[in-house]
C-alpha cells in the first residue's frame, strides 16, 4: 500500500519531465543487458569449434610442424581450450614456436591477490605450457609483469624473445537465435570500441600479433 501511494504520487511527474531520468535509465539497462547476452553468445559460438589443448598437443605429436626460435603466448578465456588465435597461426603460417603458452587472467572477488600467489604455470609437454595469472578485482592487470614472478625452474620469459598472439573478434548480426537484429548490430558496435587487449593487459605493442575473425552471433 505504501508502495502504490509513493508510484501514484509521483507518477503524474513524469509527464513534466520526470520521463528523462526513466529514458536514460532505460538506456543504460539495454546496454548493460546486450553486452552481457552478446559475451554470452560469443563464448558460446568459440565453445563450439574449440579443441581441448590435451588432443591438439597430441595431434601435433602425430604430425609435428616446423618449429621457431622464441616464445609464443596465447591469450584466451579458456584455460583448458585452444585459441583460435593459435589455429589461425597454425594454418596460415604452418609453423609453431619452440615454446608456446597457453595463458588466461582470472579475474577473482577479491580486492586483491598477493604477488606470491598471482601466477602459476604448468608444463604439458613437448613445449607447451599452460599459465594462469590471478588478479584482484581493485587491481590492474599487467600480464609482462606477471609472468616476470614466475621461478626459472619452471618457465622463464625472455622478453625480447617472446611474442604475444590476440585473437580480435569482428562480430557479424545474423537471423540466429539469441538476440534481436538490433541487438546484434549494437553489441557489434560495442565489440568495436572496446578497449583492447593489449592496453588492459599492458602488452608491449611492438611485441604483439592479432588475428581477426568473423564471428556469426
Amino acid at each position: 500500500v505504501i508502495d502504490l501511494a509513493f508510484f501514484g504520487a509521483n507518477i503524474i511527474k513524469v509527464a513534466d519531465g520526470g520521463w528523462f531520468p526513466l529514458v536514460v535509465a532505460l538506456i543504460i539497462f539495454t546496454i548493460m543487458t546486450t553486452w552481457k547476452r552478446g559475451r554470452q553468445i560469443l563464448s558460446a559460438r568459440h565453445a563450439e569449434t574449440e579443441i581441448p589443448q590435451v588432443d591438439f598437443i597430441r595431434l601435433i605429436q602425430e604430425s609435428p610442424p616446423h618449429r621457431v626460435p622464441g616464445t609464443a603466448i596465447f591469450m584466451y578465456r579458456n584455460a583448458t581450450g585452444v585459441p583460435s588465435a593459435l589455429l589461425h597461426n597454425l594454418k596460415h603460417n604452418r609453423v609453431l614456436h619452440d615454446r608456446v603458452v597457453f595463458l588466461t587472467v582470472a579475474a577473482e572477488e577479491i580486492p586483491h591477490v598477493p604477488p606470491e600467489e598471482r601466477i602459476r604455470a604448468e608444463d604439458l609437454g613437448h613445449g607447451f605450457w599452460r599459465v594462469l595469472v590471478r588478479y584482484g578485482f581493485m587491481q590492474d592487470p599487467d600480464v609482462p609483469a606477471a609472468l616476470q614472478l614466475l621461478p626459472p625452474s619452471t618457465l622463464t620469459i625472455k622478453p625480447m624473445e617472446t611474442t604475444y598472439f590476440l585473437g580480435r573478434d569482428t562480430i557479424v548480426a545474423t537471423d540466429r537465435p539469441g538476440m534481436a537484429l538490433w541487438q546484434e548490430r549494437l553489441f557489434a558496435r560495442m565489440i568495436r570500441n572496446e578497449r583492447t587487449a593489449t592496453s588492459f593487459f599492458k602488452l608491449p605493442p611492438n611485441r604483439v600479433v592479432e588475428l581477426g575473425e568473423q564471428i556469426e552471433i
